[in-house]
């Protein structure tokens, strides 16, 4: 990776960070975009050779004010990752359609707008990768999740299509790939609004620093889709064979977890609307707070 510039949306937490900082050992130029601006600039300080470019990838405006800052500083894009991302969970109509619609805005077309001004200079220069983060409810759908679901089947829909393009025209050299996680202890469930009236409890649980290895193993081996453990590789091989009983079970079982099990927890919009303060690291306190809570039951 010495030498490569990536651009990484999403990085101030999460997985956005904890890619930036695997790269940063490696040797690479980065571009890092988020919205919280002294998160970034810490961020970008910390890796080297960094730049930090304030990005909200709602706007579209701010998404090619991105790519042109990175050719201005590095003067080609090696890489370009779509992983900011929020979430708005609940009953469908319990939450506000702006809600809703800013989790499209976001995700889908925040992702869009990313690949969009990627592609174009990926074909200038006759190589790039692409990378979106996707998730396994891309494939498999779970309830409460509905505008988030609806994101992420437009996001593995986006880049299946994408790569057909490419084939077409022996465009070889450029990649478009779709990272495919499970739940993972990160800053997300910090972030995500709530409108479910119980803490949020996601299953099963995948380490955060696992879905980086696994974004930093699709930059140096690209792939079309990659579902990141033994649990996604399974919802996957579930929902192909038998889509019918994988989707009543993951209903059945999100149904009795979210919103039956767990304890009682205020609404809340989370960051849709403005960034928060909380969630600030790549790891989240989701499997400590779930924790606690079997530990109060009992």
């Amino acid at each position: 990776m010495k030498g490569q510039t990536v651009v990484i949306t999403g990085a101030s937490s999460g997985f956005g960070r904890g890619i930036a900082l695997e790269l940063a050992r490696r040797g690479a130029n980065l571009v890092l975009a988020a919205r919280r601006e002294d998160l970034l600039d810490a961020l970008a300080e910390q890796c080297g050779n960094a730049m930090a470019v304030h990005t909200d990838v709602s706007n579209p405006d701010d998404v090619e004010k991105l790519a042109r800052a990175a050719v201005a500083r590095f003067n080609r894009i090696d890489v370009w990752i779509n992983n900011a991302g929020v979430a708005a969970l609940g009953r469908f109509d319990e939450i506000p359609l702006e809600d809703h619609l800013q989790v499209l805005q976001t995700n889908l077309a925040g992702t869009l707008a990313g690949s969009h001004v990627a592609l174009g200079r990926f074909r200038s220069q006759r190589f790039g990768t692409l990378i979106n983060m996707a998730s396994m409810l891309g494939h498999t759908p779970a309830p409460y999740f509905s505008s988030y679901c609806a994101s992420k089947y437009g996001i593995v829909g986006l880049c299946a299509s994408l790569r057909q393009e490419l084939r077409a025209h022996r465009e070889d050299g450029i990649h478009v790939c779709a990272i495919l996680p499970m739940a993972a202890d990160t800053t997300f469930y910090e972030h995500a609004a709530n409108y479910t009236g119980h803490t949020l409890q996601p299953y099963p649980i995948t380490d955060a620093q696992e879905v980086v290895g696994a974004v930093i193993r699709t930059i140096e081996s690209p792939r079309d889709e990659v579902n990141v453990g033994l649990p996604a590789q399974a919802a996957s091989l579930g929902q192909q064979l038998a889509p019918w009983l994988t989707e009543a079970v993951t209903g059945e079982v999100t149904h009795r977890i979210q919103m039956e099990d767990a304890p009682p927890a205020p609404v809340t919009r989370g960051n849709l609307h403005a960034p928060m303060a909380m969630g600030r690291s790549v790891e989240g306190n989701v499997r400590a707070r779930m924790s606690q809570e079997r530990s109060q039951r009992h």
